[in-house]
């Protein structure tokens, strides 16, 4: 009773809601389209002014005084009603916490919302239960349907607390579950039912089950009296309510009747004429048959209990509805299939499908269509045995191909493909040797496809063939023996597919040969390892075909003749088509030398005793015949074959990528190519390459490590004396690079004690005085590759030899000697590092000792030394890091950007010992800048280096900086942008830059005073040389406090640029405004308005419905469109006089859902785009814009950040990217100068553009020149032209070009009157 009296109380609280909102929805809405009408403000910008048109407030003015004529209906109450809801006190109040609500709150705002409090919808503002967050978000709707869900909210709340209630949902369930009942208006009916599908959600199971038969018969009672009903709201509902009632259930209640009675009742909704009504009942009898809360548990059944009954239903009602016009009713039972097909059990799948194909005969298109998709759903599913056997797949399939659609089909052959290949791929996941008998016979049906005119079907057969061969066939190849024609089963099949396929290769498929070539290709990846035999004659058929004249899908070709490369091996392919070359031609005709490339490119997994057998004898017969035309004077012919044995050798890197017989044939090969490095030159860099290839990618176990590292006494004194060699006999740079890299590979499987005689005798080269500078340099190249893998005793001994290069007046050498330290300190391995531990002493000592005579080319190794000597250190080693601060500091300002980047890399590692060093991260970092601060002493370049320092140490150790710190340091910066030198000057600024970055703005606030009067102070010259800085510097400073601020603490010199700063970022966001506006236009268009009646989906959709509302609408022309096309239906006739038979069983093949018409050619793209009336649209270059002007804000900043050696620009990343970072290039190979930019720098040897000398200097456009040719595209006359078949196509190259020509003349004629005008 006392929940009843509440809902009464609520009712009544409602109404008056009602009331309100329904006047204020009369009052304020506008009628359609008149709200385009009015004047509106921009956003931002309704206070700028008065508005000009006040006719409302001169008419209340001129009333002001009067009284009414009769009485009023206004009173006190309705006046306190209408405040509230007009200010806006009852809208929700926000989280706090939000980033768009940080706005200050005056006392009005504050008593307002004070005086809300207890205001009649206080329970809906204030409601703690999350379920109905939802219905708070939509509280701004004026719609009265939604105020009168609001109002049921708040009044059930209310009764809930005033019944000592905690808003649990079951508490809300029982609310309204009464209010239910109480209510008879629609409105609050349809209020009443969404919030219980809301709550529903959430209830415990058990209460729901306790509840199922009130429950069920309130529904129930509802859905009968709603049924006939023109609103649909409420039983939209109410159904989503039943179908939670339902999926809630325990696996018991399904045995009692009562509750398929209610389940049936749901279900016979499923074919409502209503689309919100079906929709809801669909996805509810969906939601119980596959997501009951007992089939997710240990003993769930194979099926739901209603999924017979749900089956008999469908069939029943597809029967019924028989062979109607429409088949709106078949249509609407095919979509709710196709979700609950893969629910049902074996014998009920099967009659389902029997019905399908039997409707499917209708030769109705959408029918058709929707079938298809049913049993596409089916197949996608991969439902289980108990479901879809593997005998009953098959059947569906071999029926299918009763209803292959025609070739000129588009639509349904697309479906019918992706629908046969999915039923394959299940097919073959239940029961391999089913799925590979049926494959033949759909591989012989995609191969028809390829003759259709639409190229979206020729693109689909084409990727389900891959499909069924990666996912049918694939998986099973390891299974088989080597496959042959005669074959019994299943490699039989295999071969019926191949040849289906091989048949595309004829001329009849010539328009889809690209498409049979990928398939081809994808064939050959997958099976050819095992069935080679079977592809031979299809290899040689691919190679003569090639061979035809003007083939155009030379490079298709390739790449499927790639793919047997890399399946069979190079082997096969020779054996099935011979490369025809073998040095004793008569002729130059080469005709098979294209698989040379080719074989280059894909040859992987060989067998290296294959290269040694065949290729190597090849090689040495061409060779051999290069240097007899070579002495007959025959250079050309010497050519060619010279290239031949080059190509060949370049199949070497292939086949040492994973070879089979590496223990077996390494052995055999070794010597030629040990021969080949150090005889031939020209043969180097690839048997370098090939020899790097088989460490990395070959040895892949350690007999085979062994086997390759036990040649390293032969091949590693082979490439040292390479590499040492002087140019003229050891090639180019890039070859004796290719040697060291070489060198380092093989370094890795080499015995250690054998690094360590290398490394002694090397030691013993670079002392003896018959060494001349190049060897000296060479050898100290391969003692840094050498040095990480040596042990602790020979590195003992290397560092006594090189000891006294560290001090050379050579800077080559001292450079070397340094990069040695540096592979010594960062090398990983045991010995290294424990040689660093015990001679760190003498590490420092020669280190710091080496410090004044340290050259500029020496730094970056030097440095980057340091750096890893710095990474082990502990605190009794702080006096060494203090020692070695000058020249960190020094070092920022090199020359070598290497050595800049390790300079500011060493100083962060440097911080973070000090950090180390204790006792406290602050107490640290302010000893350690108070070393660096020492530098601000020195001299002008020392003092621009610490700055720079500073700025860097600022960035990263910000956070263990005390604030005392961070206020002196800003202080000594501010102090030097006094000084005259430009490069103090500019390291301050850079200063200040990172220090508004990184500073929060209250911290900086007390100082941006003595900030702006530093920058102020500044002389005319450096404001002159620094304008750009200085623009953008007070661009962030009245980002972060405000233009009248900066403006007050600058000089009035500062004011126009900063006048000029103002309008440039106003109109900055403008644009971005307009961006933004333009964007949100495009993306939140909102739909055209729509009579609501009473219907409640439109305003509170349900979760699953709001995410296609707008995409609904943009696409309902589309769909509209499509829904007509799909509705009709084309019969073809039969071939020229013959009549079209109906009894015939493929006639189904006859009717067409797309317009029969001819073939038509495939489109030819072409490079240019071209408008509606035909003109080529060519897109001219911008003009470059002024580095001054382009250079934005945060470029700017990037410059700062790089200067720190925190950012690098491009050029700089792109040499580090070629270069690595510890090497640097010999003498002779830096690159050459290249003039670029503009002004001196400008290139003197740049070719003009096409067409550059009839630009326009004054703006955009040709321009004519006196005496030469108008400036216009001149057409080539061509006698195809006169060709009648081709005069269509030529005629469309050029409409409407003479009304373009005329369109343009127009506007040019139009502005040069404009100009003349006075």
């Amino acid at each position: 009773m006392a929940a009843g009296a509440g809902s009464g109380s609520g009712e009544r609280r409602g109404a008056t809601a009602r009331g309100a909102g329904s006047s204020m929805a009369r009052s304020g809405r506008l009628r359609s389209g008149a709200a385009g009408k009015l004047k509106r403000w921009r956003k931002g910008h309704s206070s700028d002014c008065n508005p000009e048109t006040r006719q409302h407030r001169l008419a209340a003015r001129s009333r002001f005084c009067s009284r009414p004529a009769e009485k009023s209906n206004l009173t006190v109450d309705a006046v306190k009603l209408h405040n509230e809801l007009q200010s806006g006190s009852l809208r929700l109040e926000r989280p706090s916490g939000s980033a768009q609500c940080r706005m200050e709150e005056d006392d009005a705002g504050e008593a307002a919302t004070e005086k809300s409090s207890g205001t009649f919808l206080s329970g809906l503002s204030d409601c703690t239960n999350v379920t109905f967050s939802k219905v708070q978000r939509f509280w701004e709707s004026n719609s009265a349907a939604h105020k009168e869900i609001c109002a049921v909210l708040a009044a059930v709340t209310e009764v809930i607390r005033s019944q000592g209630g905690k808003e649990s949902e079951t508490e809300y369930f029982a609310a309204l579950m009464t209010t239910l009942e109480a209510v008879e208006s629609p409105e609050s009916l349809a209020a009443v039912a969404y919030l219980l599908n809301l709550v529903l959600k959430r209830v415990p199971s058990p209460v729901l089950i306790k509840k199922f038969s009130d429950a069920s018969k309130a529904f129930m009672r509802i859905v009968s009296s709603q049924a006939c009903s023109s609103s649909t709201s409420a039983l939209r509902w109410v159904l989503s309510c039943l179908a939670t009632l339902l999926r809630k259930q325990d696996l018991a209640a399904w045995s009692y009747p009562v509750t398929l009675q209610v389940y049936h009742g749901l279900l016979s909704f499923c074919v409502h004429t209503k689309p919100k009504v079906r929709k809801a009942a669909q996805y509810g009898v969906c939601s119980v048959l596959r997501g009951s809360e007992f089939m997710f548990g240990d003993a769930a059944p194979e099926h739901h209990p209603a999924a017979p009954s749900t089956a008999k239903f469908c069939v029943q009602e597809i029967e019924k509805a028989g062979g109607t016009k429409e088949a709106t009713t078949t249509l609407h039972i095919l979509a709710l299939l196709r979700d609950l097909l893969p629910c049902f059990p074996a014998a009920v799948v099967k009659t389902c499908c029997e019905t399908l194909l039997r409707v499917m005969t209708l030769s109705h298109v959408l029918v058709t269509a929707c079938a298809m998709q049913a049993f596409h759903s089916l197949f996608s599913a991969q439902a289980s045995v108990a479901c879809l056997p593997a005998e009953l797949n098959a059947q569906i399939i071999t029926a299918l191909y009763d209803y292959v659609p025609s070739t000129s089909d588009l639509q349904p052959l697309l479906t019918w493909l992706s629908t046969m290949e999915r039923a394959h791929v299940n097919l073959g996941r239940l029961q391999k040797d089913l799925c590979w008998a049926h494959l033949p016979r759909l591989f012989s049906a995609a191969m028809n496809c390829f003759l259709s005119p639409h190229s979206q079907v020729v693109s689909a057969a084409a990727q389900t063939l891959e499909t069924l061969l990666s996912e049918c066939v694939a998986p099973h190849m390891d299974d088989l023996g080597t496959v042959s024609a005669s074959a019994p089963a299943p490699a039989a099949y295999l071969c019926k597919m191949f040849r289906s396929v091989e048949e595309g290769l004829t001329y009849r498929f010539h328009a889809a040969w690209d498409e049979v070539l990928r398939v081809l290709e994808v064939f050959f990846e997958t099976c050819g390892k095992q069935c080679h035999p079977i592809m031979r004659k299809c290899l040689r058929s691919l190679c003569d075909l090639r061979l035809s004249p003007h083939f155009p899908y030379t490079a298709e070709v390739d790449q499927a003749v790639g793919a047997a490369v890399g399946a069979m091996g190079p082997e096969v392919l020779l054996e099935a088509v011979p490369l025809e070359i073998d040095g004793k031609e008569e002729t130059l005709d080469f005709p098979r030398s294209w698989l040379l490339p080719v074989l280059r490119d894909y040859v992987q997994g060989a067998r290296l005793g294959f290269f040694t057998s065949y290729f190597l004898p090849l090689a040495a017969a061409l060779k051999s015949r290069a240097l007899e035309f070579t002495q007959a004077g025959k250079s050309v012919e010497a050519k060619i074959y010279d290239t031949l044995q080059w190509q060949v050798w370049t199949l070497l890197p292939g086949f040492c990528t994973h070879p089979m017989d590496v223990l077996g044939a390494f052995k055999g090969l070794a010597r030629t190519l040990g021969m080949a490095i150090s005889e031939r030159p020209d043969l180097r860099p690839t048997v370098c390459q090939a020899l790097r290839t088989l460490i990395h990618k070959g040895c892949e176990t350690d007999a085979e490590r062994a086997e390759v590292g036990r040649f390293a006494k032969n091949f590693l004194p082979i490439l040292f004396n390479v590499y040492s060699q002087p140019e003229e006999d050891g090639g180019s740079n890039a070859q004796r690079r290719s040697v060291l890299d070489t060198v380092r590979a093989y370094l890795t499987i080499t015995d250690p004690q054998m690094v360590c005689g290398f490394l002694q005798k090397a030691s013993e080269k670079l002392t003896s005085p018959e060494s001349s500078e190049f060897a000296r340099l060479s050898i100290l190249d391969l003692v840094v590759a050498m040095a990480p893998y040596a042990d602790e005793q020979s590195l003992g001994s290397l560092y006594r030899t090189i000891q006294p290069s560290l001090q050379s007046k050579e800077r080559s050498m001292q450079k070397k000697a340094y990069r040695v330290l540096e592979e010594v300190c960062a090398a990983p391995h045991a010995p290294c590092q424990a040689f660093v531990r015990s001679h760190l002493q003498d590490l420092q000592a020669a280190l710091l000792d080496s410090l004044k005579s340290a050259a500029s080319p020496a730094k970056r190794p030097r440095l980057k030394c340091l750096f890893h000597i710095v990474k082990q250190l502990s605190a009794e080693h702080e006096p060494f890091v203090t020692a070695l601060v000058p020249e960190v500091i020094l070092c920022t300002k090199e020359v070598s950007v290497g050595a800049r980047k390790n300079a500011f890399t060493l100083l962060v590692e440097m911080g973070h010992a000090f950090i180390r060093f204790g006792p406290t991260p602050q107490e640290a970092m302010q000893r350690f800048l108070l070393l660096v601060y020492a530098g601000l002493t020195g001299s002008v370049t020392m003092i621009s280096c610490t700055v720079l320092a500073l700025t860097r140490l600022f960035f990263e150790f910000k956070d263990h900086l005390e604030l005392s710190v961070v206020e002196q340091l800003l202080q000594n910066v501010c102090l030097l942008l006094a000084s005259r030198t430009r490069d103090v000057v500019k390291a301050a600024l850079g200063f200040l830059k990172v220090t508004l970055l990184l500073v929060d703005t209250k911290l900086l606030a007390k100082h941006v005073q003595a900030m702006l009067e530093a920058v102020g102070n500044l002389s005319d010259d450096m404001r002159r040389h620094f304008r750009m800085k200085l623009r953008n510097l007070f661009t962030k400073f009245i980002r972060k406090f405000g233009f009248e601020l900066v403006k007050g603490l600058l000089p009035a010199e500062y004011h126009k640029v900063l006048v000029n700063i103002r309008k440039a970022e106003a109109r900055s966001r403008k644009q971005r405004a307009l961006r933004q506006a333009a964007v949100d236009t495009d993306e939140d268009e909102a739909p055209p308005a729509q009579p609501r009646g009473d219907s409640m989906e439109e305003i509170l959709a349900d979760s699953e419905d709001e995410e296609e509302e707008e995409e609904e609408w943009q696409r309902s022309k589309e769909w509209r469109k499509q829904a007509r096309q799909k509705g009709q239906a084309w019969l073809k006739e039969g071939e020229e006089d013959e009549p079209l038979n109906f009894l015939d069983p493929n006639v189904s093949q006859r009717v067409l859902a797309t317009k029969p018409g001819p073939k038509r050619s495939r489109g030819v793209s072409h490079d240019f785009q071209v408008s509606e009336d035909g003109r080529l649209i060519i897109h001219e270059e911008e003009e470059e814009l002024d580095d001054d002007e382009a250079k934005g804000v945060d470029e700017e900043m990037a410059d700062v950040l790089q200067d720190v050696g925190l950012r690098s620009k491009k050029s700089q990343k792109c040499r580090f990217r070629e270069e690595p970072d510890d090497e640097e290039p010999e003498a002779g190979t830096y690159p050459q100068y290249r003039a670029g930019g503009s002004g001196i720098h400008r290139p003197l040897n740049k070719e003009p553009a096409f067409g550059a000398e009839y630009r326009s200097k004054k703006g955009k456009g040709d321009v004519k020149k006196k005496g030469q040719l108008d400036p216009y595209a001149y057409i080539p006359l061509n006698r195809a032209r006169l060709n009648k078949r081709k005069r269509a196509k030529m005629q469309g190259q050029f409409k409407g070009l003479m009304k373009g020509a005329q369109r343009g003349a127009k506007a040019g004629r139009r502005n040069r009157l404009k100009a003349q005008r006075p």
